[in-house]
């Protein structure tokens, strides 16, 4: 299928034309009369996102202080946010902190360095939400992780809308994401995945503006070239591509949060060199693959690499600036400090150096068992579910009761996300369309690293990181679905009907599993009703 086709396929719920369609259902018929008006045309494009972000508050503000307690990590990341907001760095707590915070005593941290494993971005966004709204209030703990949520949602809508070119999709994009299980619970805790998420998200998105303005940038040099009569054998050195820079940079704060964000950077780096590749053998450069490889791709490195570099390091500046965190004297320990040829290295530098060479130590060998651990290959079946909390004594006017927040993903949307995923790749393979490789080098860079350390101790909800380019994968799905305004009408009637009964059943699933994400005291057999897989115990 040439690729003009499939832009009109994905088209649907584009713009119309304003003349009625002779074919297609009577929705776009009505829908082709009525944006005529202006007002409706502007109420449609600025609405939709509207009411995408307002599900999204809405899922993830709703009664965020509950449980006034800290659920499952929280035990680290709110603490260690606080303490860093308070001291340059994250600190050791009493052990009975746990407790004490949930009764507001929020200040019982020690002088002494905490081993955390983690760089600080996450941790300094969760202590500023903290420090803004109250560290003795819950919903001040994960008011971070909300907002990130939220955010997410509609930086997703913006992503699918260029991408698909089209509201409708750009709309259900985010609606999907808005409602969805997984992200609504790791919205709603003080974890870091979803600033990871956000972040590599971000860093998605300029990926994509900037294909598109270093194309622009090449043919408008190939042109020039070809009118002056000039050879255009390797091709410009695109130096100036702002949207590279800001990927690096957004790459660079994803790995500020968690290590795995290099593994966004390092992908995209080589979708990047690809996709240049591509572009100059589509523009008319005759040595496109060596003029990449020799000239722009090191340029590229250039734009990108040192950013994301000096962002994480950044992020460490507080452990520079003070002297208690952890680690931060190893080197001034007697014979410690190197010898030799590294000598010259100052010691704060040595005792950084040693402290992420013990992290990387701690990720690669950290095996302990854990009831809600989950297998990598499983996370695309939601085999198992993390649990992070359960109360089985509220009242709920039942002889037996129960509270949870677990990761249930809402089931229609993640396995037929998953589903569409599989078709993505067949696709990839049978069309070699540029929008599926870009979504298939999203998930590619969230989630086949995991699959290099099968044996360690990892968790289902670390799939967030790449939920968003799942959800892309079921809108595209969605988008050659539904077809164009000017197919068949009995076609076109039959799939909006059947898209309309996918997303309502959707929305009704969703509202189902609602008490299960939030934490809401319902009655134990009706809590059982929503263990539809054994492992989801």
């Amino acid at each position: 299928m040439a690729e003009s086709d499939f832009e009109a396929l994905l088209d649907a719920g584009a713009t119309p034309a304003y003349e009625a369609p002779q074919r297609g259902s009577r929705l776009d018929r009505w829908w082709a009369r009525v944006s005529v008006d202006e007002r409706v045309r502007r109420a449609y494009t600025w609405g939709v996102p509207g009411v995408v972000t307002l599900t999204a508050a809405a899922t993830r503000l709703w009664n965020l202080g509950h449980p006034r307690e800290l659920v499952f990590d929280e035990t680290f990341y709110v603490k260690d946010g606080w303490s860093l907001w308070n001291l340059g760095y994250s600190a050791q707590w009493p052990d009975s902190a746990n407790d004490g915070f949930a009764s507001g005593l929020v200040n019982t941290f020690t002088d002494s360095g905490s081993y955390v494993v983690h760089p600080p971005l996450g941790k300094w966004l969760i202590g500023g939400g903290m420090a803004l709204f109250g560290p003795e209030n819950p919903t001040s703990w994960r008011a971070a992780t909300a907002i990130a949520g939220i955010l997410a949602v509609l930086l997703l809508f913006f992503i699918a809308k260029k991408l698909f070119r089209s509201t409708l999709l750009g709309g259900i994009a985010g609606g999907l994401m808005a409602i969805e299980g997984n992200a609504i619970v790791m919205s709603r805790v003080a974890l870091l995945d979803t600033f990871v998420m956000l972040f590599a998200l971000a860093g998605f998105g300029a990926i994509l503006l900037d294909r598109e303005w270093s194309r622009g940038r090449l043919e408008g040099w190939m042109a020039a070239r070809r009118a002056a009569g000039r050879p255009t054998d390797w091709g410009p050195v695109l130096w100036w591509r702002p949207w590279l820079l800001a990927a690096g940079l957004a790459f660079g704060l994803t790995s500020s949060v968690k290590w795995s964000g290099f593994y966004f950077l390092a992908v995209f780096a080589v979708y990047s060199v690809v996709s240049d590749i591509l572009v100059r053998r589509r523009a008319g450069v005759t040595f496109f693959i060596s003029g990449t490889v020799w000239r722009q791709a090191p340029a590229s490195f250039v734009i990108t690499v040192p950013i994301a570099a000096l962002t994480l390091l950044a992020s460490w500046g507080s452990w520079f600036a003070t002297s208690g965190g952890y680690g931060r004297q190893w080197a001034t320990v007697p014979g410690n400090a190197a010898t030799g040829f590294w000598s010259w290295v100052p010691l704060d530098w040595q005792s950084f150096w040693h402290y992420q060479v013990s992290i990387y130590q701690y990720h690669v060998g950290e095996m302990r068992p854990h009831p809600y651990q989950a297998n990598p290959l499983t996370w695309l079946f939601m085999v198992r579910p993390t649990s992070m909390y359960y109360d089985s004594s509220p009242d709920c006017g039942a002889d037996a009761c129960g509270a949870s927040i677990t990761g249930i993903a809402n089931p229609l949307i993640w396995w037929a996300a998953t589903a569409a995923l599989l078709y993505l790749v067949y696709r990839l393979v049978r069309h070699r369309e540029w929008r599926v490789g870009l979504i298939l080098t999203g998930m590619a860079a969230g989630y086949l690293p995991w699959l290099l350390y099968p044996t360690r101790t990892v968790f289902q909800f670390y799939s967030i990181a790449f939920e968003p380019y799942m959800i892309l994968a079921l809108t595209l799905a969605i988008g050659l679905v539904l077809g164009s305004r000017d197919d068949d009408a009995w076609r076109r009637e039959t799939v909006l009907r059947l898209v309309a009964v996918f997303l309502a059943l959707a929305v009704v699933l969703s509202i189902f599993f609602w008490p299960l994400w939030t934490g809401q005291s319902i009655d134990y057999t009706y809590l059982r009703a929503h263990w539809w897989l054994p492992t989801w115990i």
